[in-house]
């Protein structure tokens, strides 16, 4: 497999907790930005003409919010410039604040055929204290017009004076709703962020309190036929994001725009962060890349095994023989041992235990900790 991913920087205002790379100022920009963009598509598309992409993948800030006409614009250069497979995934990320009927049909007519809506949270109170710019009968609407469309929606853990009624009213609205797909995450705070004050003060659930939300939410989720099939992952049968799906299995995907992010050939790149530098790179015929890496054997291994034990699918014993030359207990005979307790083998597949998984973080540290020796 192999992924296409498109970072679009643009929001009408920035949440309180987003530490992303985005313009809330910044809308006059977005042609120019597109006009670059596609060429960057045109000029990474050269050099990838023998592979064949399974997934593309609007992201941002907010998709959403530009002039629909350039997604459909971002969509015919993806088509035009690289080899898509019949049936590609291609998902655009929205918030419900954010979107019409017209802008709909411009995005079903491009050939998007998954939606990810930023739902966050039913409680107008705690979307008010987020600064998002929608409320839930916005998502309500949203969802109307996206009615018989595959779409997933993200639900936020972690809140000011969150309570477990307060997590049961937003899945019981994105299930509801037609939601296909909920991506259920703890709110990260990030230092420079205007919602990290909240966090300093004391005013928002401590670790305990969000593994109880989350526990909370995983058994609602799972009684209205959801499976977890990662961390922060549940989607009803066939509806799992084979975007994300390609990352956690530590496939290729190539990322254009802003501060994109690429993995190909065993090679590590990122845009830069810059928006002027961005185009100007571009528009000069350069890759917009600043940082580069060839990722080596050893952060390969880790990465193969902390991506997968996210998983419900778990580490495939054989394949990663058959990539490394070697087994996994001869490379981490040491952190095997110390989490046996956390693990089960299923024939062939390693997996974390399932009342473990959320807290598989801990349970990985140990096998990084062997990997850096």
């Amino acid at each position: 497999m192999a992924g296409i991913y498109v970072h679009i920087p643009f929001c009408r205002h920035k949440c309180s907790y987003c530490d992303f790379v985005s313009f809330p100022d910044k809308i006059d920009y977005a042609e120019a930005y597109m006009a670059c963009l596609y060429k960057e598509l045109k000029m990474r598309g050269e050099e990838l003409k023998d592979y064949e992409f399974d997934t593309v993948y609007f992201g941002g800030g907010t998709p959403s919010y530009i002039p629909p006409k350039l997604i459909l614009g971002a969509m015919n250069q993806i088509k035009k410039c690289f080899r898509l497979k019949k049936n590609a995934e291609i998902t655009l990320e929205l918030n419900p604040g954010t979107i019409g009927e017209k802008k709909v049909q411009t995005y079903l007519s491009a050939g998007i055929n998954r939606f990810s809506i930023g739902l966050q949270t039913a409680i107008d109170e705690q979307l008010a204290d987020l600064g998002r710019i929608h409320n839930a009968r916005d998502y309500v609407y949203a969802t109307g017009l996206l009615k018989g469309q595959n779409f997933s929606t993200d639900i936020m853990l972690g809140l000011k004076n969150q309570t477990k009624e307060d997590v049961a009213k937003t899945v019981e609205l994105a299930t509801a709703c037609g939601s296909s797909h909920i991506s259920m995450y703890a709110l990260t705070v990030e230092d420079g962020t205007p919602i990290y004050t909240d966090y300093l003060n004391g005013e928002l659930p401590d670790a305990d309190e969000v593994a109880e939300l989350y526990e909370f939410g995983r058994k609602l989720l799972e009684e209205k036929g959801f499976h977890r099939y990662e961390v922060s992952n549940f989607a009803k049968e066939g509806k799992e994001s084979k975007h994300n799906l390609n990352y956690w299995k530590r496939g290729e995907y190539i990322g254009v725009g802003v501060s994109a992010s690429s993995f190909m050939q065993g090679k590590r790149f990122t845009n830069t962060f810059n928006l002027d530098e961005y185009m100007k790179c571009v528009i000069s015929g350069f890759y917009p890349a600043v940082s580069s890496e060839v990722v080596e054997e050893k952060d390969a291994k880790f990465e193969f095994i902390m991506l997968a034990l996210r998983t419900s699918y778990g580490v495939s014993m054989k394949e990663y023989k058959e990539k490394f030359g070697v087994s996994l207990a001869e490379d981490f005979p040491n952190a095997l041992k110390k989490t046996v307790q956390y693990l089960q083998l299923d024939g062939d597949i390693l997996r974390i235990k399932e009342e473990y998984l959320y807290v598989q973080n801990s349970i990985l540290t140990v096998f990084l900790e062997e990997e850096s020796k």
